[in-house]
């Protein structure tokens, strides 16, 4: 008879958790204290917000788990808000957004990169000169805002370099608004225009979008004198400016409101939005499409848009409206060719 024999299942031991027994609960705090304050930066998991008369700094909590955060959200903080040197808050919730600003790695590519939250506004800065004109990548930017729903705001620079007309006669048709100006980097010179785009920001969040060097940052200190944002300079070989703005921040206008600085870009990728949305954004054209073939991309032979603006249906500006939204749905599938001049 072996030793082991009058032992059963009764006598194994049970070797206790070094994590303890206690089953961990999914509930999570409800935070009802949590004080709202809105996210002017980000910088490498710390996040810059204003909440009433003061800065603070914050760390993403870990419920949020990898719920982005970016310039523009409303949040919840817990913590420490004091806002002194050493001080540390917890952003605990990030409120519903009422907008999102998104762009794509190329057009390709559906994954989308938010830039910036709850704007109102689109501030879409190029220059009239040093460097020339893009208009492809001023259509891109009009398609990612009418996408996101913010009204979209052409600003043009350097306007003692050359005249505005050329590239105005371009989006007149889209009813856009515009304001010409000439601004000396220094900030010593004659500034013209500025009040103009001050009374466009006030009361607004707006979102500043542009190429390298067609003076975004110039534009940003003359609304918002605090920025104090680097100014670069145009390469005169490349006609390419230098990166000033490495990430966007959230400054506050003067009277009221927010401008958001964001780098400057090359591209602008438009694989997460959908063409078929564009005709909404052309009410007199939007009632002739409904004759167009089921799928019409209403930029083929077959579309029913010709004809409709033959007739006169769509006004006298028409024949040009038409076209403006067919160079639109040509930016985001790519098929347009891009140009320095404003002649594209």
């Amino acid at each position: 008879m072996s030793r082991y024999d009058h032992l059963d299942e009764s006598s194994v031991r049970v070797r206790p958790s070094r994590r303890g027994s206690r089953p961990r609960t999914k509930e999570r705090p409800a935070h009802e204290n949590a004080e709202e304050a809105l996210v002017i930066g980000v910088d490498r998991g710390r996040y810059t917000t204003r909440l009433d008369d003061r800065q603070v700094t914050a760390m993403r909590a870990r419920e949020l788990g990898r719920k982005s955060i970016v310039v523009g959200d409303r949040v919840g903080l817990v913590g420490d808000s004091s806002g002194g040197p050493d001080s540390l808050a917890r952003i605990v919730r990030v409120l519903p957004r009422t907008s999102v600003l998104r762009r794509s790695a190329d057009d390709t590519d559906r994954v989308e990169r938010v830039i910036v939250a709850n704007a109102d506004q689109m501030v879409i800065v190029t220059a009239l000169a040093n460097p020339e004109p893009r208009p492809r990548m001023i259509d891109r930017c009009l398609v990612a805002a009418y996408d996101a729903g913010l009204e979209p705001l052409l600003v043009l620079t350097k306007s003692d370099l050359a005249p505005a007309e050329p590239l105005l006669e371009i989006y007149g048709p889209l009813d856009v608004a515009s304001v010409t100006t000439s601004l000396d980097p220094s900030g010593e010179g004659p500034a013209e225009g500025v009040e103009q785009v001050l009374e466009h920001l006030r009361d607004r969040v707006s979102v500043f979008v542009g190429h390298s060097g067609v003076g975004k940052s110039t534009l940003v200190n003359a609304v918002v004198p605090a920025a104090r944002r680097a100014v670069g300079v145009v390469n005169d070989v490349t006609g390419r400016g230098r990166h000033t703005s490495t990430s966007a921040v959230a400054l506050e206008v003067p009277g009221g409101g927010w401008v958001v600085d964001t780098p400057g870009v090359r591209s602008f990728g438009l694989g997460h939005v959908d063409p078929g949305t564009f005709i909404e954004h052309f009410p007199d054209l939007a009632r002739g499409a409904e004759q167009c073939p089921r799928g019409c991309s209403h930029d083929e032979p077959e579309c029913a848009l010709d004809a409709w603006v033959a007739a006169g249906r769509a006004g006298a500006s028409g024949v040009v409206r038409l076209e403006s939204l067919r160079r639109l749905l040509r930016s985001r599938t790519g098929d347009s060719t891009d140009s320095s001049t404003t002649h594209a």
